[in-house]
Parts: structure tokens; sequence; C-alpha cells
């Protein structure tokens, strides 16, 4: 699988923005099915880093109501990649 179909985007928040500065972690919304090894590896030859860990988590889309009909945002996938210290992605900064 090429690494541009795992790591979806970056994401970029207030709260990611604090975790990034604070504990060298980055953001990223990642393919559903996904797992850890698969989004160090790629974020490691992406952005030429050291990867030290990685947390992901399912994200429910959120109900949304327009009129009477009900409808649902589609469900993702996020990422926490923590890095080694010394390590930055610059594109990101």
């Amino acid at each position: 699988m090429e690494l541009h179909q795992i790591i979806r985007k970056a994401l970029i928040t207030e709260k990611s923005t604090v975790a990034r500065d604070a504990a060298n972690q980055y953001h990223f919304e990642v393919r559903t099915g996904a797992n850890k090894i698969e989004v160090g590896r790629a974020v490691e030859k992406l952005f030429k880093v050291k990867v030290l860990s990685v947390r992901v988590m399912n994200v429910r889309g959120k109900k949304k109501r327009t009129g009477k009909t009900v409808g649902e945002r589609r469900s993702w996938k996020k990422a926490v990649v923590t890095l080694a210290p010394g390590n930055r992605i610059e594109a990101m900064e």
C-alpha cells in the first residue's frame, strides 16, 4: 500500500499544536484500515523522522439534522504520533 493512502492529512488544531510544542506529538487522519505499525512506518518514510510511539483511535461521525431529516457525518480514524527528541516535521510547523 502506498504511504499517501495510509496518511490522509495532518490535523492542525489548537489541541494538536499544544501537543506538538509540549510533547513532540503530531496528529494525522489515517485510513480506517491502517494499524499502528503501518502508520509509524509511513510517517518515518514520508517525513524522514524517528517515531517512538503511535496511538490510534476511531472517531465516530456526528449526527447532524437539517429540517426533518437526520444524517450522519462519516466516521474516521485519528493517529497521534510521538517523535524522538530532536526530530521535527518541518511541513507542519
